[in-house]
């Protein structure tokens, strides 16, 4: 049986996507016949993760892969987020775990050593062959020293996965990527979260709310890397909409808070603005169904344009949502305007406005999105669909 080392830099368990989307994917890698452990390092966590004892029955997946922690130095919680002090603490965080991945990994065989982390790729690479190496890319760096790591990564790897067609292609472009050597493989869902899934109404009686709102929602974090990920413009959006209330799942308080004086600004009552905070993963295909609306307003950042494919995107997409989001170049290969979603400009609160009162107007047509919508991911996009193109496309670099 072939052996996948996935080395991770982050917290576990994390309230953030990339935690999910990690963990599943480690177990599909293991489903599709591989021997898998997930290397994280050991670190500080918040009080409401540190509560959580089982990383697999938190995440909802199979204990088919093993987890192993490293320790580092990690000096976060001593810095307010985004400060000087909390980057410095970041490069020491990466640094720290690096040097220990360093000295364990030459003990440590495997036929690949999978990682999101430019820094713990390119010091892999003075110890691994080449081909054993396999770099999934979420980010292109735009400044001179991240832009460098990752074009040495980049040519440094046995294989590289794109999260979107455009970051592959700017990586052969910009980053000398050998094209034969990159994919790309947008994110995905682990399909038994989705099944069985109540109807909207039942799924509000569970909750709480009223079976006879109309309500937009939106999952997730409120940022990402600092970058507003319009929200703001869906908030304007919403209360320009009568009757229509605005559901938020996740994101940090800070964040909300600030959303929370806007809508105050913008005379939205209470009753309109429902914020739930951080919930299980396993709660959140819950509220998918609760909502009429799934919304997804990136704005047109070149973050947001070219290299992101949220979780979020194809977890709505499973539930059957309808779903309105940015027309960005990042997703136009998943969602088709008209068929399986809306499409709308990015950062124009009198389109989402116009877009979300077609939805409300038209139950049909929200049906007939979500259930479009549906369709395809659940052919298209689940983390097996994903994991068994990927470790084909790595085994022609160590076959």
């Amino acid at each position: 049986m072939p052996k996948l080392h996935y080395i991770s830099l982050m917290r576990l368990p994390t309230e953030r996507a990339h935690g999910l989307q990690i963990m599943q994917n480690c177990e599909a890698f293991a489903a599709a016949g591989y021997d898998v452990t997930l290397w994280v390092s050991r670190r500080w966590n918040t009080p409401q993760m540190r509560r959580i004892t089982d990383p697999c029955a938190y995440y909802g997946v199979e204990r088919n892969f093993r987890i192993r922690r490293l320790p580092c130095l990690d000096f976060f919680p001593l810095f307010p987020s985004e400060s000087a002090g909390a980057r410095l603490a970041f490069y020491l965080l990466t640094l720290s775990y690096a040097l220990v991945m360093f000295f364990a990994l030459p003990f440590i065989r495997a036929d690949v050593f999978y990682s999101r982390d430019e820094l713990l790729l390119a010091l892999l690479s003075w110890l691994k062959p080449k081909e054993s190496l396999a770099y999934e890319a979420h980010l292109f760096p735009s400044s001179g020293r991240g832009a460098a790591l990752q074009r040495t990564v980049c040519q440094g790897v046995g294989s590289v996965i794109a999260i979107t067609p455009q970051l592959r292609d700017d990586l052969v472009e910009m980053r000398n990527a050998d094209a034969r050597r990159i994919i790309s493989a947008h994110d995905g869902i682990r399909r038994a979260r989705f099944e069985a899934l109540p109807d909207t109404s039942e799924a509000r009686r569970r909750l709480g709310w009223d079976e006879n709102a109309f309500i937009v929602g939106y999952v997730g974090s409120l940022k990402m890397i600092g970058l507003d990920k319009g929200v703001g413009t869906l908030l304007d959006a919403v209360a320009n909409i009568e009757g229509a209330q605005l559901a938020l799942v996740g994101g940090q308080m800070g964040d909300a808070q600030e959303l929370g004086r806007r809508r105050i600004r913008l005379g939205l009552p209470d009753e309109r603005f429902i914020y739930i905070g951080h919930v299980p993963p396993g709660d959140v295909p819950l509220y998918l169904r609760a909502f009429d609306v799934c919304a997804m307003p990136h704005p047109a950042t070149t973050q947001f344009a070219r290299y992101t494919s949220p979780l979020k995107l194809f977890e709505y997409m499973a539930s059957a949502g309808a779903i309105v989001a940015s027309d960005l170049p990042g997703w136009s290969d998943v969602l088709r305007d008209g068929e399986t979603g809306l499409l709308v400009p990015p950062d124009d609160a009198a389109a989402w406005s116009a877009a979300i009162r077609a939805l409300q107007q038209d139950s049909q047509l929200r049906r007939k999105l979500g259930d479009n919508a549906r369709e395809q991911v659940m052919a298209n996009y689940t983390w097996t669909v994903r994991a068994k193109r990927i470790l084909a496309h790595l085994e022609t670099g160590f076959a």
